[in-house]
């Protein structure tokens, strides 16, 4: 089996990655990033050739492989049975696939998307909240009444990054301990699940919970000159057709490492995949 590594698919993240990958020395291989200059772009019978496959992250998007850089679409299912147990398969999300794949296929597919990349992660996602947030509103951050939703590793950097610009900062969450947290970073404390009749009063609205937090009624608690960032990762946090009917201003944001800093984004991929491999006894 050859120890090439093939980067399959991906967004510039993965562009990235495979160019960083062949900085390193590494004997590279790319498939699915036509759109894109990458290193040594091979067919994909030659691709799953290689001793180690790196997948996008997400893996999948409804039972595809995640190829937003091509017009080919490959289905995750015929894919599995090609591949060979003395490969690594390393993916981001992998969620339930992982054990499927080593029951069904007796493959190992381990997680990238592990703490270190996650934390790395929330720092061009918060960057990139920023900026849209600048470039969506006619006023500065300093001094605009702002509401992060959600304390876990973006709500905790952005919350941080709003204050030192002087904004006026409320952070919601649902754990105790987390609004004791917030409330020593001196930021004002809300739970989640009592933001009703609270919302009217924020300039700009920061959702970083994956899960639906503004339905019909809390939207139309909002001002209509306030903006809302949804960050989450799908399926999001705003009900994006009520939104519309109430004349909402709502940005969807996912995935903003891979389209405002896609090369630090990649570092921290390969960071987190050179991780794996120290682990396993198999340094680069």
């Amino acid at each position: 089996m050859s120890r090439t590594v093939a980067v399959m698919g991906g967004d510039m993240r993965q562009v990235c990655l495979a160019q960083l990958l062949a900085e390193d020395g590494l004997e590279v291989a790319a498939w699915g990033l036509d759109r894109a200059e990458v290193p040594n772009s091979v067919p994909l019978q030659q691709a799953l050739g290689a001793g180690i496959l790196i997948f996008p992250l997400p893996v999948c998007r409804k039972g595809k492989l995640n190829l937003p850089l091509t017009d080919m679409e490959l289905d995750a299912e015929r894919l599995w049975p090609r591949l060979h147990f003395n490969q690594l398969l390393l993916g981001g999300m992998t969620g339930e696939l992982a054990p499927r794949l080593m029951a069904d296929f007796g493959l190992t597919m381990l997680d990238y998307y592990r703490e270190e990349l996650q934390v790395a992660n929330a720092i061009p996602t918060v960057e990139g909240a920023l900026q849209l947030a600048m470039e969506a509103t006619d006023h500065t951050l300093h001094g605009s009444r702002c509401l992060v939703v959600g304390y876990g590793r973006i709500g905790k950097l952005l919350a941080a990054r709003l204050d030192s610009l002087g904004a006026e900062v409320t952070v919601s969450a649902r754990r105790y301990s987390d609004l004791a947290w917030i409330d020593a970073w001196s930021c004002r404390a809300l739970r989640t699940g009592q933001l009703a009749g609270q919302l009217g009063r924020f300039d700009l609205i920061f959702n970083t919970v994956p899960a639906l937090i503004f339905d019909a009624g809390r939207l139309g608690e909002i001002r209509p000159d306030c903006v809302l960032l949804d960050l989450a990762s799908a399926p999001g946090g705003v009900d994006m057709r009520a939104a519309g009917e109430l004349g909402r201003r709502v940005i969807p944001a996912p995935g903003l490492p891979g389209k405002v800093a896609p090369r630090s984004a990649a570092e921290a991929i390969r960071d987190s995949i050179y991780h794996i491999l120290e682990e396993r006894g198999e340094p680069i």
